[in-house]
């Protein structure tokens, strides 16, 4: 495919790519749209024009949403044809190609729109499913030689997070405040967080509603999952650390989480599947699957102070995971448990091997001991005020790039 949108060969959004968010055209209209290159296309137009008139089960526009949560409810055959609509209208040898007029009206720069939350979140769930991560933290906080707990190689672990707190790349988060127990302290103290992290993550968005007691398996799950973000899971570390017994994370994850704005589908990632890493010991029944579910997608951290440069923190892998999407979301239903349309089921902690594939500043500074060094000469054991986070991912194979483009977010002082 060879598109009549030029764009350079390391873009994101190739023609191969077609992802779909959410934008504001001209600082006034909100449509749902698509990206090739840096033009953003303003899909409710092109619904208007008549471009997707014979796509079966697509009757209304539903591009004039504020959300895309209305366009992914209509199911995989529907979003995939109109896709693949989208691949036809932006060969070079299309009708498009040559409507001035169209063109014209439904495609902006990049810098004349302003992104959007893509979906409405109804539930948000944060899995911990990098062995590498959880063998870290277990030997920060445990006893090395244990540093898995015993459930971990049996399922999936997770926890219900706050969806209220997730913004969409740009968004500036405030440091959060809490209860924290310095090592040397007899009681709890209260105040701004002094180990601000961010996590390194992605996370997949379902495309359908179920029943109380129905479940999705490892078959069925796929179909039931539109896309994926870049998903920066924001931690205070010392808050969680004080709070995370016996229930688990609570003030210390709920403040903020930031999510790119691009959905990028799974029938894009298509090519660049992978095995999943050897699950031992055997996994229960229900967790069984067949086929390549894990993804080869390239993911980039860099740090930005305030006035200064980017500095590459991290680089990382998704197809490190140990459990992947297909179980995630089987193991989250299995008990009965309901989904929703726009449902955000993220990652956990994404590290490899490496130290520099380290997925968190905890684990790169091994929870501040050895702190990072930054192009400006100064350091960081975490993250401090005015400092900017930014998460790039991309898959490339055989010539083909498809990215996600980033998630940013700036940690502003404590209210």
């Amino acid at each position: 495919m060879k598109s009549f949108v030029n764009y350079p060969e390391n873009s994101d959004f190739s023609i191969h790519n077609i992802p779909f968010g959410v934008a504001v055209f001209n600082k006034e209209y909100i449509a749902c749209c698509t990206r090739i290159g840096d033009m953003v296309i303003d899909l409710a137009t092109l619904y208007d024009y008549g471009f997707f008139d014979d796509i079966e089960g697509l009757d209304d526009n539903v591009f004039e949403a504020y959300t895309l949560n209305e366009f992914i409810e209509l199911g995989k055959p529907v979003t995939n044809a109109v896709r693949e609509r989208i691949q036809e209208l932006l060969d070079e040898e299309s009708k498009l190609a040559r409507d001035e007029k169209t063109i014209e009206e439904c495609f902006y720069n990049l810098d004349q729109v302003k992104m959007m939350m893509p979906v409405h979140v109804p539930n948000y769930t944060d899995f911990y499913s990098s062995i590498e991560h959880a063998t870290n933290v277990g030997k920060m906080f445990r006893d090395p030689a244990n540093a898995l707990l015993p459930n971990w190689k049996h399922l999936p672990v997770g926890y219900h997070g706050r969806a209220s707190s997730i913004v969409v790349s740009g968004s500036e988060i405030h440091r959060p405040k809490g209860q924290m127990k310095p090592a040397d302290a007899e009681k709890p103290i209260f105040g701004p967080s002094k180990q601000l992290d961010f996590e390194l993550e992605m996370a997949f968005i379902v495309n359908k509603n179920t029943e109380m007691g129905e479940s999705i398996s490892t078959a069925e799950a796929e179909d039931a999952i539109f896309g994926m973000v870049l998903f920066n899971d924001w931690s205070a570390r010392d808050i969680q650390s004080w709070e995370y017994v016996p229930l688990g994370p609570f003030l210390g994850k709920n403040f903020g989480s930031s999510v790119s704005p691009w959905v990028v589908t799974l029938e894009a990632l298509n090519p660049f599947r992978v095995s999943s890493p050897t699950q031992d010991p055997e996994v229960l029944d229900y967790l069984k699957f067949e086929g390549d579910k894990n993804f080869d997608i390239n993911l980039e951290v860099y740090l930005q102070p305030e006035n200064g440069d980017e500095n590459l923190i991290c680089k990382s892998n998704y197809k490190f995971m140990y459990w992947n999407m297909a179980q995630q979301l089987a193991h989250h239903t299995v008990n009965g448990c309901n989904v929703e349309v726009g449902d955000m089921y993220a990652s956990g902690t994404i590290s490899g091997k490496d130290e520099n594939s380290f997925g968190s500043m905890l684990e790169l500074t091994w929870r501040g001991q050895n702190p990072l060094k930054l192009n400006n000469r100064t350091e960081r054991k975490f993250i401090e005020d005015n400092d900017t986070v930014i998460m790039r991912g991309y898959a490339e194979k055989n010539g083909v790039r498809v990215g996600f483009g980033e998630v940013s977010g700036k940690i502003l002082p404590a209210n």
